[in-house]
């Protein structure tokens, strides 16, 4: 990058409202602001994430977010060079709130749009944090998307194993809504483990048995749900302690499958380039302790560098999306009034998708 660049960030893809302004220098990036206004409050009782009302709280809060990121950072929005918007996949209400608001914001004083995919926010992130060089391997891993990619550039992706149906953070949140625990699933199941006995119950590592990096944790809820109802029938009821050695087991399941799809992705990049690559992970379920510790010990073993975003970037802010559409600026990457709201937008556009296709586009 030949010129320092100062973009806003805006992110509204699922239940977190949020804005951001980032520095990008020669030598790195700073974030001067960043604001993530959460919605869990409004969906607690439902157990779950509720689209038209997670829209219209993007509504009411966006503007709110966008002002408190610019006083933050200490900058008025003539002083930014770019506006960079999450432009899909996620929730359609929710990102065509934010696409919205940034090109209202970017009509009524010029500045130049960008539309980023949120999952080039998650996959850049260590370019932010660290200004990793390119190419290395991302695990991108959360509750709607779990992705291993070869990031050879800010625009080029390509996967090499993912998630033929659940995502992890979806069957975090499916278990945790199966023992009665509270939503969001990952953070609850996380606590309860730490309790438990990991040894007590022993849950599939659903695809090892096969070659390549592709995954897949639907039977995992599925066994869960058999588990839980063995010991209702068997003693009329589940106790705090039975609780936490399910979650122990379950999540013990997911670490072990990352961890080996991860080693085995990472040796047929390093086969593929010669040399060993840098190994990042992202996204929320990237913020569980059990987790990245066992990527950890694998890209230790392998002989690749680790890298983990802070807790605050793992889940979804605007910082990673300034970010990127900064890094995508720089290439001469502009949007226009045209830009549409995705549902669907696959990073890798060249591979088959995983999870199949539909009337609204290939899934992410």
């Amino acid at each position: 990058m030949t010129d320092a660049l100062t973009v806003l960030g805006i992110e509204s893809s699922c239940d977190d409202t949020a804005a951001a302004v980032v520095r990008l220098r020669t030598s790195g990036a700073d974030i001067l602001s960043s604001v993530v206004k959460g919605q869990n409050n409004l969906h607690a009782v439902f157990g779950g994430v509720v689209p038209e009302i997670a829209a219209r709280a993007h509504v009411e809060q966006l503007d709110i977010c966008v002002e408190e990121a610019l006083a933050e950072a200490n900058k008025r929005l003539s002083e930014v060079d770019a506006i960079a918007v999450t432009a899909g996949p996620g929730l359609i209400g929710g990102v065509l709130s934010g696409v919205m608001c940034a090109k209202g914001l970017s009509a009524g004083t010029g500045i130049p749009l960008i539309g980023v995919n949120h999952l080039a926010g998650h996959a850049l992130t260590p370019r932010l944090t660290d200004q990793v060089s390119y190419p290395y391997v991302m695990l991108l891993v959360s509750g709607g998307h779990c992705q291993l990619l070869l990031v050879s550039d800010c625009r080029t992706f390509r996967r090499i194993g993912g998630t033929i149906d659940d995502a992890p953070g979806e069957a975090f949140d499916k278990t945790a809504r199966i023992l009665g625990l509270a939503q969001p699933g990952g953070p609850s199941v996380e606590h309860e483990a730490m309790k438990g006995h990991v040894k007590r119950f022993t849950f599939p590592r659903p695809l090892l048995d096969r070659p390549g990096s592709d995954m897949s944790f639907s039977g995992l809820k599925t066994a869960v749900i058999r588990t839980r109802d063995s010991i209702v029938a068997d003693k009329g009821g589940l106790t705090d302690q039975d609780r936490s050695d399910i979650c122990a087991g379950f999540q013990d399941a997911v670490a072990d499958v990352l961890a080996e799809k991860t080693r085995r992705a990472l040796q047929e990049v390093k086969t593929e380039l010669g040399k060993n690559p840098a190994f990042s992970v992202a996204g929320g379920v990237a913020s569980n302790a059990k987790i990245r510790a066992k990527l950890e010990t694998v890209s230790s073993a392998f002989g690749a560098a680790f890298l983990a975003p802070p807790l605050a970037l793992c889940t979804d802010n605007a910082a990673m999306i300034a970010y990127a559409g900064g890094e995508q600026f720089q290439t001469g990457m502009r949007s226009d009034m045209t830009l549409s709201a995705r549902p669907r937008w696959p990073l890798d556009t060249t591979s088959a998708s995983l999870l199949g296709g539909g009337k609204k586009g290939a899934k992410a």
